[in-house]
């Protein structure tokens, strides 16, 4: 199965100017964990996700309507493409411990794969795959190892 047969196509991207506080309000709208960052060109240069803005700005003591994206956001994102294997993607989830990896065209965010998606099409990808990669991931201990 080809990751743009259960990716999410609809991403809600933000800009490295976008406070804490505006990325936590299209997360609460959207009921979405994580958005890509993108520069000028809609290329990704980072990914913010809620436990981002919790650990790194709130836990921090600063001011989420003052703190920007690009304050905040992990670097050296992780991506896939959409012709990649499903199966090639859950390895590269696992072994960086991401729930979350952007699908991109050219460096250009175009969809997101999340664990969620992966259990959807459980059936189709193999549940004991599934759960394999989802056990991969939560060993971290708190630590994502972002080797991409």
């Amino acid at each position: 199965m080809k990751v743009k047969d259960c990716m999410t196509g609809e991403v809600y991207c933000v800009k490295p100017n976008t406070t804490a506080c505006e990325i936590a309000k299209i997360m609460e709208k959207n009921h979405i964990g994580c958005v890509p960052v993108c520069d000028e060109q809609n290329c990704i240069v980072g990914m913010v996700t809620d436990r981002d803005i919790i650990l790194r700005s709130i836990a921090n003591n600063k001011d989420v309507k003052n703190t920007t994206a690009s304050e905040i956001m992990t670097t050296n994102v992780c991506t896939c493409n959409e012709n990649d294997e499903v199966c090639n993607v859950e390895r590269k989830m696992s072994t960086n411990q991401i729930r979350r990896i952007p699908v991109v065209d050219n460096n250009k965010v175009i969809g997101i794969l999340t664990l969620g998606d992966l259990a959807h099409y459980n059936k189709e990808i193999g549940q004991e795959e599934i759960g394999n990669t989802i056990e991969d991931i939560c060993q971290c201990g708190g630590q994502a190892k972002n080797n991409c």
